[in-house]
């Protein structure tokens, strides 16, 4: 896919992977409707998109909410006139153990804990997808292209039962939908970051950040235009589909 021109969705682009993602699309001249829940945050990442001299507009938006998803894609088609593509990436995290015993008592994760990240980073990634599909397929776009973001969590991660389940089925779905979706020249496409360098990394005491990058093989931490970089690659590259590019350092 070609992006000059082209409209693209990003949920959770108010700030960090996000706006760093949207940043990209604009600089290969897509137009931008910046999805997220922060009124301000949304302001910031606009006026940034506007300076590159693209189309960008902004929504407010739960996606775990049906009625607002649903809603969104009829206002981005009314401002834009098109969806061309979306990128998945808004998510929460709750961490916390399955269980814990300790002086004789039992702690538990919540169905609190579990609901709210199943909600946003698994229900949400359903609907975002679901109604750009629909968008894309009504208005008989040629190419279409839908980017989940997961994580290195979905094979399993320590205190965080939630969203590690939350992310393998972000790849789970990825591959059915690019079985399902072939037929309209709709593509799909997964990303699984390691650790980031984002402001909740930058708010890390420094010796558990430097825990974190010593168990990198680079010995370092990525950075939010690396994961950027691997979604323009999934919009450009028109032979890619239903797979995920992992972009952590070597840490798997």
């Amino acid at each position: 896919m070609d992006l000059k021109n082209k409209v693209v969705v990003i949920t959770g682009s108010g700030r960090g992977l996000g706006r760093g993602m949207a940043l990209a699309f604009a600089a290969k001249g897509a137009n931008v409707a910046v999805v997220d829940l922060n009124e301000e945050d949304i302001r910031q990442t606009v006026a940034l998109l506007e300076e590159k001299g693209v189309k960008a507009k902004g929504y407010k938006v739960n996606v775990a909410k049906e009625e607002d998803v649903v809603k969104l894609f009829d206002d981005v088609v009314a401002d834009f006139g098109a969806v061309h593509g979306v990128v998945n990436n808004a998510g929460i995290t709750r961490d916390g153990l399955l269980v814990k015993a300790k002086d004789g008592e039992i702690t538990k994760m919540s169905l609190q804990q579990w609901q709210a990240v199943i909600d946003v980073n698994l229900t949400g990634v359903f609907l975002v997808g679901r109604e750009a599909a629909a968008k894309m397929i009504q208005l008989g776009v040629e190419e279409g292209v839908i980017v989940n973001i997961s994580s290195l969590a979905r094979q399993g991660s320590f205190g965080q039962t939630n969203y590690s389940a939350a992310k393998a089925g972000v790849v789970a779905i990825t591959e059915s939908w690019a079985k399902e979706l072939s037929r309209y020249n709709i593509r799909t496409g997964a990303i699984a970051p390691g650790t980031i360098n984002t402001d909740m990394i930058a708010a890390m005491k420094p010796d558990a950040r430097d825990r974190l990058v010593s168990a990198v093989p680079l010995k370092r931490l990525g950075e939010p235009d690396n994961i950027a970089k691997a979604a323009t690659f999934i919009f450009e590259n028109d032979y890619f589909t239903g797979r995920v590019v992992e972009v952590d350092g070597g840490l798997r």
